[in-house]
């Protein structure tokens, strides 16, 4: 199972233009699409939605679910697969309608800086957002980053991370590296799926290993790990992800704008959803979002009131 990782300014050129290629196909180039533009309406008249979709983990879960719920509820969902620089643009630029993983107010700066004036903040989902220095639970005497200084051979010296550009990278590299005297670790950038393979072959023979990782993540449901203490607060707090819409987006869609206002998932119910759509239906992850809507209808009923009666899962 492959999946990827919050890309930050240091993402290739090569990549960003083969994103913007393929948001302009996607996309079809501005306003002549539908649920795009200016004009105002109500949901009635602006039942095409174009969503972006960046392959993070919940972002992959939260978006398939939300595609379910709009398309039984006779929604036009048009998914956007693209990187998360001109994913910003796009949304900035009204060729997306909606965005559902922004991590505020750190991991994303940079891009609300340049462009939140020209953004909906739609609210939040999901409160406990964290970047994250991690080993198997089985690596019983340690228990904090600052653990990591005397304990450098236990891991080989190096630190098993994921994209060079990603906010995760540059907090462990610029902050907590040299918080915790860290200067002997090789801080590894590689990809997430690299990591990740690398994390479940030490679990399989019980080795040693350090990573960087964040929550939520399905990792966690998967194996057993540790998340290190972080008493210096080295890797920031605690985020919310939040949605962002278009300029004109709760005008447009008032209705569905009320819905994602009343959207939220707590720890189990994003680990279940992420276990349904990312591992048992990996290859459908819609029909993975259908199985956990039938097993949640509390979560229908709060978060689309009656409108939810409607469906029926």
């Amino acid at each position: 199972m492959t999946f990827f990782r919050r890309t930050g300014r240091a993402t290739s050129i090569a990549a960003g233009l083969a994103s913007l290629t393929l948001l302009a196909t996607a996309c079809g180039g501005g306003s002549d699409l539908a649920g795009g533009g200016d004009e105002g309406g109500s949901d009635a008249d602006n039942k095409s939605i174009n969503i972006a979709l960046i392959p993070w983990e919940e972002a992959i879960a939260s978006t398939n679910m939300w595609k379910v719920v709009l398309e039984d509820l006779g929604y036009d969902v048009t998914i956007t697969d693209v990187d998360v620089a001109p994913m910003y643009q796009g949304v900035a630029n009204g060729d997306i309608d909606l965005f559902l993983d922004t991590w505020l107010p750190q991991t994303h700066s940079d891009y609300w800086d340049e462009y939140g004036d020209q953004l909906e903040d739609l609210g939040y989902w999901y409160d406990n957002a964290t970047l994250t220095v991690t080993v198997p639970s089985y690596v019983e005497d340690v228990n904090s980053i600052a653990d990591l200084a005397d304990d450098a051979d236990l891991f080989d010296s190096r630190i098993v991370g994921i994209e060079a550009g990603s906010g995760l990278m540059r907090t462990v590299r610029e902050e907590a590296i040299p918080t915790y005297g860290l200067e002997d670790y090789d801080l590894l950038e590689s990809s997430t799926a690299a990591m990740l393979a690398e994390l479940d072959s030490a679990i399989a023979d019980e080795k040693p290993i350090v990573v960087t990782l964040w929550r939520p993540h399905i990792a966690y449901a998967q194996y057993d790990l540790k998340d290190l203490e972080d008493p210096e607060g080295a890797m920031g707090e605690a985020e919310k992800i939040h949605m962002v819409g278009r300029d004109g987006f709760g005008a447009d869609y008032p209705e569905l704008a009320g819905w994602l206002s009343d959207f939220q998932l707590n720890d189990d119910e994003l680990g279940d959803l992420e276990q349904a759509v990312l591992v048992d239906h990996e290859s459908d992850p819609e029909a993975g979002a259908r199985e956990w809507l039938a097993a949640n209808p509390e979560f229908i009923e709060r978060t689309l009131g009656d409108a939810g009666a409607e469906l029926d899962y």
